[in-house]
């Protein structure tokens, strides 16, 4: 997986996609301008989220873990993907 370490901040200040379903529709439909994959998201997810990538500009960046991915989007459990999105 390619990317690096981020500062998560950008998810609280920007459209956002939390979880597997809505960040693979707003793939599907051209709109994420940044990629955030949990490192310790299980390897077939990640795989599916980064085939959907292909061919196309999109950031990519990891995170340390699937609990602190979840925190940074407002929510109270963990998740493998999340992406800002365009409105």
């Amino acid at each position: 997986m390619e990317g690096k370490i981020v500062v998560l901040d950008d998810l609280k200040h920007h459209s956002k996609t939390v979880g597997l379903k809505q960040t693979m529709k707003a793939l599907a439909a051209n709109k994420v301008r940044v990629l955030y994959i949990a490192q310790d998201a299980e390897e077939r997810l990640v795989s599916k989220v980064l085939d959907a990538c292909n061919n196309k500009e999109i950031k990519i960046c990891k995170v340390e873990s699937m609990k602190l991915l979840g925190k940074k989007c407002g929510i109270d459990v963990g998740t493998a993907v999340a992406a800002i999105i365009d409105d």
